[in-house]
């Protein structure tokens, strides 16, 4: 019996393509790089903050360099660049109570300002970031920590999400993945908008809304 639906963050709750572009483009313009072609803004796109710059930069002597300016470069300017996903509001208010919620993403220090300026923090039981574990996605830990925190098991439990990191996290934990917006992963289920959410877990619950 499902008892718990976690989603990613961006590509799920946000279209944040363009704010993270914006943000790793400042970056790179710091140091009179070029700014990233599209395989490099797939691939920041769904990685740690840490992975992305070695991934950009380099693991090298002046990757220590970058980390100190990046800790004086405030995200807060690109936060309403962000657009959050339609119907998503919806889609938890169905949710809530009567399953928990968790997010579980590789964001790190972004995480709960994201959340909290675009007013979603509410809706959430847990938020697990990339900075409250030790290996972070694809590695399962993230959604250990979950299923633990909630005391349920993987067959009790979905995670919503948009990438092939995100496909690969949902199969180690071995947890239900719900494919949002992107029909290429291997997924349990697909969902195309947060308008057909209730639809879905009606379908897996019998539970309807209203």
């Amino acid at each position: 019996m499902l008892k718990l639906v976690a989603f990613d963050c961006d590509g799920v709750l946000f279209d944040s393509r363009e704010a993270n572009i914006a943000f790793y483009n400042a970056i790179l313009a710091k140091f009179n790089r070029p700014p990233m072609d599209p395989e490099r803004v797939d691939y920041v796109h769904s990685r740690t903050f840490r992975e992305s710059l070695e991934y950009l930069f380099g693991a090298g002597d002046h990757l220590a360099e970058v980390l100190a300016f990046c800790r004086t470069l405030s995200y807060q300017p690109f936060i309403p660049m962000m657009v959050e996903a339609p119907y998503l509001r919806d889609f938890l208010t169905f949710l809530r109570p009567r399953f928990f919620t968790a997010v579980a993403t590789n964001r790190t220090t972004t995480t709960h300002p994201v959340l909290s300026f675009h007013g979603l923090d509410k809706y959430f039981d847990l938020v697990v970031s990339a900075l409250d574990v030790t290996h972070p996605k694809p590695h399962p830990e993230s959604f250990w920590r979950i299923l633990r925190h909630f005391r349920v098991e993987p067959e009790e439990a979905i995670y919503i999400g948009d990438s092939h990191v995100d496909e690969e996290f949902a199969h180690n934990a071995g947890v239900a993945l719900v494919a949002y917006r992107n029909p290429n992963l291997k997924a349990a289920y697909y969902l195309e908008s947060f308008a057909q959410g209730p639809a879905l877990i009606q379908s897996l619950t019998g539970v309807k809304s209203g």
